[in-house]
């Protein structure tokens, strides 16, 4: 059964300005481009704040948010990326005023499991437990406030 996630409150007020929150992962590769391999085919959601911030920078909302199923409003992909990855550099376009979810990456949320990092991301064992630790309690908002406190319940 699928849920209507449209009537969630998207304020961030509990996290006041995400701006300060970001887990620094060295993402470049040898010769210098960057990984980028979490702005392939993403699926990542948007925060209101995330979307006023962007919106701020000149991109109309209809650029690069896709609104799912449920009602949450995510980034967009093109051509199999995020709307913002440049693929020849691999490098975020709007880097300083990337989502929410995104500065937090790899860290995830994985019901039944909670907060870990992405096994999917190549610097996975490079991220210390103590980095997850201290950002855990930032993806648990982030969940609670996009998707409701009954997600959280569900585990």
């Amino acid at each position: 059964m699928r849920k209507d996630y449209r009537k969630k409150n998207h304020e961030y007020s509990s996290l006041g300005s995400s701006n300060h929150i970001s887990v620094n992962i060295d993402c470049r590769l040898p010769g210098g481009r960057y990984c980028a391999k979490c702005c392939y085919n993403t699926e990542m959601p948007l925060t209101k704040e995330d979307i006023e911030r962007i919106e701020k920078l000149g991109y109309p909302r209809s650029y690069f948010v896709q609104v799912d199923e449920n009602g949450v409003p995510r980034l967009r992909n093109v051509n199999g990326h995020c709307i913002f990855l440049d693929p020849r550099t691999g490098r975020c376009k709007i880097y300083p005023y990337r989502p929410l979810g995104c500065r937090l990456y790899p860290l995830v949320y994985v019901p039944g499991e909670g907060v870990i990092v992405d096994p999917l991301c190549p610097k996975a064992r490079q991220v210390p437990k103590d980095i997850v630790n201290k950002y855990s309690r930032y993806i648990i908002k982030l969940v609670k406030m996009i998707y409701g406190e009954e997600v959280l319940l569900e585990d």
